[in-house]
């Protein structure tokens, strides 16, 4: 585990493809290594659950963290990471399936969403993907979790991924949608073919003082952020309640603050803190990932990158697996809820 001592140490340091449907398993796998069969997960039709139990609040590094937590207090854990602009429920039919498997499930808001608040508002509202990803680190120690299946989309997937990455050994497996999504803010300088820089519209109105603004704006906040789900999950028919029980995740106070802050720094147009400068220089690397890993990409999402994982595979060194979710958008776990879960419940395997 990461204590006080280590954690501050460690903010010093220099440093093939399978076909499933919406809901259904994988047909077909390759370049994986199983120890053993994973049981197939029950289908569940996306929506089936609304709500968690009442959420738990601790104290975590710097944050008051709020989560949700479901299944036997001694299962195996996994950690399920929400991305952007979502919540928590996107695990909402995801963690009562891995729950009835015997897993105690652990879904946290990220820092400026939800019931997660700073401990102090002299805390600069940093969203770089170290600092995230260390809150994710100090929460499994407020909790003594020493190892965890770590699974995530968008901000989720960097996350787990940087966890994995360059704190191996508290991660036991990885579900990452996407690939690899540690942020290379060199590479980012780079200009993307133009219908790639289309997708990411939002990005640059949130370098404008117009974006920052709009975020801040409740009522503008929550058109731009409904526009996002349709634009980036063509085929996914969620309802007005879907929508609004995440979207009251992005009333936290520190909500417009974080998501800028994010999208500006990945552009190098807002800085970090030094603290963080011996980890962004390790993950500036490129760092091989090498704990069992299954990649997932949705077919319908504009963020996939062509080529079936081909781009991103030389990062993965261990056992893997990659699976392309047929007719499903960027939000993967709460719109193939079932093939989710099972990728969490297979990788566990490999």
């Amino acid at each position: 585990m990461i204590n006080r001592r280590v954690f501050s140490k460690a903010l010093g340091l220099g440093a093939g493809a399978a076909a499933v449907s919406l809901t259904g398993l994988p047909t077909a796998s390759a370049d994986a290594r199983s120890a053993s069969v994973a049981s197939p997960v029950p289908e569940v039709a996306p929506g089936a659950h609304t709500v968690f139990p009442q959420l738990k609040q601790i104290r975590a590094g710097l944050l008051s963290v709020g989560y949700a937590e479901l299944g036997p207090a001694r299962g195996p854990v996994v950690i399920c990471l929400h991305g952007w602009p979502y919540d928590i429920h996107s695990y909402v039919d995801v963690a009562p399936l891995l729950a009835d498997q015997g897993y105690r499930v652990i879904v946290p808001h990220l820092r400026g969403h939800g019931t997660t608040r700073f401990l102090s508002g002299r805390t600069f509202r940093n969203a770089q993907q170290s600092a995230i990803a260390l809150d994710i680190v100090a929460l499994m120690d407020a909790l003594k979790i020493e190892k965890a299946v770590l699974a995530g989309f968008d901000w989720g997937s960097r996350t787990a991924d940087i966890i994995a990455a360059l704190w191996p050994e508290r991660c036991k497996a990885l579900v990452s949608v996407s690939g690899y999504l540690v942020t290379n803010r060199e590479a980012n300088l780079k200009p993307l073919a133009p219908k790639a820089e289309y997708a990411w519209w939002y990005q640059y109105y949130f370098a404008t003082e117009r974006g920052r603004l709009a975020m801040e704006d409740k009522g503008l906040r929550h058109d731009l952020t409904r526009l996002v789900w349709e634009a980036v999950s063509p085929t996914w028919d969620f309802d007005d309640a879907t929508f609004e029980r995440t979207a009251a995740a992005f009333d936290n106070p520190d909500y417009a603050a974080i998501v800028i802050h994010n999208y500006r720094w990945r552009l190098s147009l807002a800085d970090g803190e030094r603290r963080y400068d011996g980890i962004e220089k390790r993950l500036a690397t490129r760092p091989f990932i090498e704990v069992p890993t299954i990649t997932l990409d949705p077919d319908q999402d504009p963020f996939t990158a062509p080529g079936g994982g081909t781009s991103y595979r030389d990062r993965f060194t261990g056992a893997y697996e990659h699976r392309t979710l047929a007719g499903v958008g960027h939000n993967a776990p709460q719109e193939a809820p079932t093939a989710f879960a099972q990728a969490v419940i297979d990788v566990d395997h490999l």
